[in-house]
C-alpha cells in the first residue's frame, strides 16, 4: 500500500511522504491566490476552487480567508455557502452535500493521532530516520444535504452529520448526528427533531 492509500483507508500513514508535501505545496499556492482576491472577483475565485477541490458544484461560495491541507479531498455539492475563516483539514475526504450553510470559523478535522502516548510517539525516533516522530491517521467527514453548521463549530474525524440537521454554534461534534435534528454542545448532542420528524 502507498502512504496515500493508507491515509484514505484510515490507517497510520507518513504525513511527510513526498505525495503529501507536494499536495500541500500546490494547495498553499492556490490558497494564497484565492485569499488575495477581492470579494467581487467571483469568477476568478471559482476558477481557483475548481483547481483546489476534488469536486465542486454550482453556486458555491467560500469566504476568505479559507484554509485547507490538500484541497483534493474536498467534495462540495450545489448551493453551498462556506463563510469566512473556516479550516478544512482534509487529510481524508470531506464531503459536503447540496444546500449547505457553513458559518464562520467552522473547523473540520479529518486527521488525528492515537490517544495512548506509547502508540502516538515512535519510541527511539531520530531526525535522520526520514519519518515523522508521531503516528497519524485520518477518517472521513460527511455533511449531508440541507445542513446548517453554526459558527465556531468543530467536527472531528469520522463524523457524519445527517441530512437537514442543524449544528449549534460552538458545538464540538465527536460522533455521528442523525438526519433532521438540532444538535448542540460539547460534546454535541441532539436536543430536538426538525423538518417534520419527531424525537
Amino acid at each position: 500500500m502507498t502512504e496515500w492509500e493508507k491515509c484514505l483507508a484510515g490507517e497510520n500513514y507518513d504525513c511527510h511522504d513526498e505525495i503529501f508535501l507536494e499536495l500541500k505545496r500546490k494547495a498553499r499556492e492556490l490558497l494564497t491566490q484565492y485569499n488575495h482576491f477581492s470579494y467581487e472577483q467571483k469568477t476568478e475565485k471559482y476558477a481557483v476552487l475548481q483547481q483546489l477541490f476534488g469536486k465542486i458544484g454550482e453556486n458555491v461560495s467560500v469566504g476568505s480567508p479559507f484554509l485547507c491541507d490538500y484541497g483534493k479531498n474536498i467534495i462540495i455539492g450545489d448551493n453551498v455557502s462556506v463563510n469566512m475563516n473556516c479550516t478544512f483539514v482534509d487529510c481524508n475526504t470531506i464531503e459536503i452535500g447540496n444546500n449547505v450553510l457553513i458559518a464562520s470559523n467552522v473547523q473540520l478535522y479529518t486527521a488525528t493521532h492515537p490517544v495512548e502516548l506509547s502508540e502516538r510517539v515512535i519510541e527511539g525516533w531520530r531526525p535522520e530516520s526520514g519519518t515523522y516522530f508521531c503516528r497519524t491517521y485520518a477518517l472521513p467527514i460527511k455533511i449531508g444535504n440541507g445542513c446548517w453548521i453554526g459558527g465556531g463549530a468543530i467536527i472531528l474525524p469520522g463524523v457524519t452529520v445527517g441530512n437537514g440537521t442543524v449544528i449549534g454554534a460552538g458545538s464540538v461534534v465527536t460522533k455521528d448526528i442523525p438526519d433532521n435534528c438540532v444538535a448542540v454542545g460539547n460534546p454535541c448532542r441532539v436536543i430536538r427533531k426538525i423538518n417534520g420528524d419527531k424525537i
